[in-house]
């Protein structure tokens, strides 16, 4: 009864809300056919944008209400520019998108198949109360000169009994409305993915176009990482190495003349050579950590967690994964402590690992102040872009005041 109930309120909310889009697509559509003339131009953009967001509350709907997952199906937005030239492209852009067609598409027939099956789930139970409350209405407006039909029944002052004949049809479609209203819901959440989820050809399009720029990016990430350690090479152990040999150079020529200087000589020697093989340490540790390559994952984790300043709850285990998703996985953990810790101000930190079904899911909160984006945040798109290059995916949720949650999710094979 529970889930009946939800439905006929999912329906209400279902009902009010393609009415309130038709009036935003109509809006687009006027915009749209202006464009030939110019306005349309400035008026086009925003308001595509605006029914975008009403088809992805459908979207999120249908997946929370009904259990029908609907990816988004928007090709990437290009870096616009500024002027009317950048507005022009920006239309362009959004009129060269299939996935604005299924949407204005949708828009259109929502307002009418969507309606009527999302009213349905509160409609029909309320006309069968209606049916068994009728003798009582047509008592109070009898005298008004009651006159209706109900299911073929002729309701009207001059025949009381008719009144009587609809309590049993009333029963029956408050049943029927009852047990109904949740199938009305999920044929309206599949009604709603066969519009808006991606076509084919759409999804491959916009495959192809995030590989591409996850290869662009992975590529300029994989150079920069290369310059990197080229420099620390340069600056640190390589430095320290031309160092000692300058001095083993010098205490070749003081052995016989001065040992007690040479002896202090190679003191130094040697203690350059241990600072030299802790940048190195520290330059591999960097690259791939050995607690990573030896204990996996999980416990790579634990060690970030036990290194970091803040405390840390780590709960979850996960088995052996390929060593470059582990590694992935294992930077952006590390990069996103590395940020709750300068900028947030977080004191403690919760983290999740879980592997469900071929998916790592890895969950960060921290109870800091709040307000990251992805937009400013560089740390948090560079980690976008190392995880992009395994079809993972970054979801951010940092409302001003905290808490902060950040969820890894990267396809893996076991």
């Amino acid at each position: 009864m529970k889930k009946t109930f939800q439905a006929m309120g999912h329906g209400f909310v279902w009902f009010w809300l393609s009415i309130a889009q038709l009036f935003v697509w109509t809006l687009a559509v006027v915009a749209i056919c202006l464009i030939p003339v110019g306005v349309g131009i400035y008026l086009t953009p925003p308001l595509v944008d605006a029914h975008r967001r009403f088809a992805d509350r459908a979207r999120l709907l249908a997946h929370d209400w009904s259990g029908v997952a609907i990816p988004r199906p928007y090709l990437p937005e290009p870096v616009q520019r500024p002027g009317f030239l950048g507005r022009a492209e920006r239309c362009r852009h959004l009129l060269t998108d299939r996935a604005t067609y299924r949407d204005l598409l949708w828009g259109l027939t929502d307002p009418v198949v969507g309606v009527f099956l999302a009213a349905m789930t509160f409609a029909l139970p309320l006309y069968g109360i209606e049916g068994i409350i009728m003798p009582a209405i047509y008592e109070v407006f009898g005298d008004m000169g009651f006159n209706d039909w109900y299911t073929g029944i002729h309701v009207w002052h001059g025949d009381p009994d008719a009144a009587w004949w609809c309590v049993p049809v009333g029963v029956v479609l408050l049943v029927l409305g009852l047990k109904a209203a949740p199938w009305f819901e999920r044929v309206h959440g599949r009604w709603t993915g066969g519009l808006l989820a991606p076509a084919d050809a759409a999804a491959l399009a916009r495959r192809v176009t995030e590989l591409t720029r996850s290869r662009a990016e992975t590529i300029d990430a994989s150079a920069a990482e290369l310059r990197r350690i080229e420099r620390d090479l340069h600056d640190g152990a390589q430095a320290r190495l031309v160092a000692m040999g300058m001095t083993l150079g010098a205490i070749e020529h003081l052995l016989e003349k001065d040992p007690a200087k040479a002896r202090l000589l190679l003191a130094e020697t040697r203690e350059t050579s241990v600072r030299a093989l802790n940048e190195l340490r520290d330059l591999v540790r960097g690259i791939h950590p050995p607690v990573l390559a030896d204990r996996g994952l999980s416990d790579a984790v634990r060690a970030l967690a036990l290194d970091s300043g803040m405390d840390v709850e780590v709960t979850g285990a996960l088995p052996r994964l390929e060593p470059p998703l582990e590694s992935a996985a294992y930077f952006a953990v590390s990069e996103i402590l590395a940020n709750a810790g300068k900028h947030s101000g977080a004191r403690r930190v919760w983290i999740d690992l879980r592997l469900d079904e071929g998916l790592l899911r890895i969950g960060v909160t921290d109870d800091g102040m709040g307000g990251a984006s992805l937009e400013t945040g560089s740390g948090l798109r560079g980690i976008e872009r190392r995880i992009a290059a395994f079809d993972g995916v970054l979801a951010l949720s940092s409302p001003p005041g905290g808490p902060t949650l950040v969820t890894l999710e990267i396809p893996c094979a076991q």
